[in-house]
């Protein structure tokens, strides 16, 4: 791609290239979509030549997906510790390399798990079944239980998916095909679980922070804490700080859980749990969960982190263990 000065194109030929039936973004969208300020991009055109908006037919700044796509991937490695100067300038292809190394390194061989499974759901979101992934989807659920289908199929399939993404193999409608199949299924199943009360310890609140926007994590989560009989009320993503604090006191949480991809900034992942435990009541738990990196290179204190899936069990039987002696109780309620 040209690393020409955007504003060098002419304001009609900008607005014609937009018009011509490209798929383009305006700032906004592109700022929550990446996770990249306006200043950043803005700033990245200036002094890298990328990205390289075209103008709307107001004036207004208009990315094509095939740039927010590259964006985030950037936004991706930069999380992983990457400075802007090296990979912003690299070529489309030279970043998807660097990003599907960088993956391989976090989360290991995707074929962990139940690799015949993963590959056979690969392939029908490969071939756009959208219907036939979801009963696979479903079949499978039944065959394994659903604590063993979210940690050993959907989980290791989230990183097939994840790794064929920033190595090219798919389309981003592709991967948002996939993620909506996956949170329909698990929304279907969850209602199936016997519902805890608000009787029930410990009561979750469950969401994420402004600027992630990432579902299924949490939603996983949720699944995984139900079976263990918690009590959870999920707010969804990107809840503001201090709405967090109204609802986990009107909720009477005993947990507020947040889950994290490495879309967020690290700095906002760290400076929002920090803020988030200075304000909550002492007698609430902050628990982070998720793939961001920071959360295994920084301790925040009074925060505990649950690094994968299959923590979420012992962390709740503690949880338990010390509001039973805490509170005298002989027994789960």
């Amino acid at each position: 791609m040209s690393a020409a000065d955007p504003a060098s194109l002419a304001p009609a030929t900008a607005v014609a290239a937009a018009e011509a039936g490209d798929s383009t973004l305006p700032i906004a969208a592109v700022e929550r979509d990446t996770g990249l300020s306006k200043d950043t991009l803005r700033i990245w055109e200036r002094r890298y030549g990328f990205p390289q908006p075209l103008r709307d037919a107001a004036g207004e700044r208009a990315y094509p997906i095939d740039q927010v796509d590259r964006l985030r991937l950037l936004k991706r490695l930069l999380d992983a510790g990457h400075r802007p100067g090296k990979v912003v300038p690299l070529a489309p292809m030279a970043l998807r390399e660097l990003a599907a190394v960088l993956r391989r390194n976090e989360h290991g061989d995707a074929s962990d798990g139940r690799p015949h499974e993963i590959e056979a759901c690969f392939d029908l979101v490969r071939r756009h079944d959208v219907q036939g992934l979801r009963l696979a989807l479903t079949q499978t659920a039944s065959r394994l239980g659903l604590a063993s289908f979210v940690t050993q199929l959907v989980a290791p399939l989230n990183r097939r998916i994840g790794n064929a993404w920033m190595g090219g193999e798919l389309e981003v409608f592709e991967e948002h095909m996939y993620t909506e199949s996956v949170q329909s299924v698990l929304r279907h199943l969850l209602h199936q679980i016997p519902q805890p009360t608000p009787a029930d310890r410990p009561r979750l609140l469950l969401s994420t922070l402004p600027g992630e926007s990432h579902a299924i994590g949490l939603l996983m989560a949720e699944v995984l804490l139900a079976l263990e009989g918690c009590y959870c009320v999920s707010l969804g993503t990107q809840t503001p700080l201090s709405d967090l604090v109204l609802a986990a006191a009107a909720h009477q949480s005993d947990v507020v859980g947040l889950s994290f991809s490495g879309a967020l900034n690290p700095n906002h992942v760290v400076g929002g749990l920090a803020e988030l435990r200075s304000k909550l009541s002492a007698k609430v738990a902050v628990w982070a969960g998720g793939g961001a990196p920071v959360l295994g290179r920084r301790t925040i204190d009074g925060v505990r982190r649950i690094p994968v899936l299959a923590d979420i069990a012992p962390a709740v039987a503690q949880w338990r263990g010390q509001w039973r002696a805490q509170s005298g109780v002989l027994h789960p309620a």
